[in-house]
């Protein structure tokens, strides 16, 4: 017997969501950081972020005062290193560089001398330590938009030392802050709080931009299975995405 009562399972399934074309957050150039560690790692996660449906990948290496002296020189150095054998190996990938900061004394002193790598000329990535807010935040924040750029920090959802989700995370976007938070929070892979904060940051409209931050493949991996869940559709429904401003 039929009831009303009863949602019928394809009810429930949200509308299919256009594969993002556009990466702007991951670590693809090899031996600089955390990332990839060769240039076969480099073209097979190529390859794999291609599967998902990516066309342009803006890749984001690390610079921290303590442990990765990236230098825009020799971002760009590597990036073209790397285009040159996707050249060689016939792998249609259009791939721009630009920095992931790590907020330090060390980045207030890059943006004082305006020596940055931006997201589109426009965008600066950054992110703080994961436990400890910096104290400095504010200033950095200032110091960004000073120097005539926009801030835009790195995965917000995992950072612990953010206990009232409400009043914190609407005190940044007060100062101007733009959002990117990690595809694969989505599903927990960085475990249950990054997950709850991601949900959070959703529902109440406050991404900006996605990322795949991608260091291995194990991340591509997972992230396939969420380009497919609800969850990664409701962002989609709930939030203005902006990555394709950058095709």
């Amino acid at each position: 017997m039929f009831s009303f009562f009863k949602k019928n399972k394809k009810e429930t399934q949200l509308p299919a969501i256009l594969p993002l074309l556009v990466d702007l957050h991951s670590h693809l150039i090899p031996g600089i950081d955390d990332g990839a560690k060769s240039i076969y790692d480099s073209l097979e996660l190529i390859k794999a972020l291609k599967t998902v449906g990516y066309r342009k990948l803006i890749t984001t290496p690390h610079i921290m005062l303590d442990n990765y002296k990236n230098t825009p020189n020799s971002i760009l150095e590597g990036l073209q290193k790397l285009l040159e054998e996707l050249l060689i190996r016939d792998i249609p990938m259009e791939i721009e560089a630009a920095a992931e900061y790590y907020v330090d004394e060390g980045f207030l002193k890059l943006i004082r001398k305006n020596e940055l790598l931006a997201i589109a000329g426009k965008y600066i990535l950054f992110e703080t330590s994961y436990i400890h807010r910096p104290y400095q935040l504010e200033e950095v924040i200032f110091e960004i938009e000073a120097a005539g750029y926009t801030p835009l920090l790195a995965h917000p959802e995992r950072y612990r030392y953010i206990k009232n989700k409400e009043e914190e995370y609407r005190h940044l976007k007060s100062l101007n802050v733009q959002f990117q938070v990690n595809i694969n929070s989505l599903n927990g892979y960085y475990g249950s709080v990054a997950q709850k904060n991601a949900q959070f940051l959703s529902n109440n409209g406050m991404i900006d931009f996605l990322g795949s931050d991608t260091h291995n493949i194990h991340q591509v991996e997972n992230l396939k299975k969420v380009v497919k869940s609800n969850a990664y559709k409701r962002v989609h429904l709930n939030n203005n995405i902006k990555n394709g401003l950058f095709l």
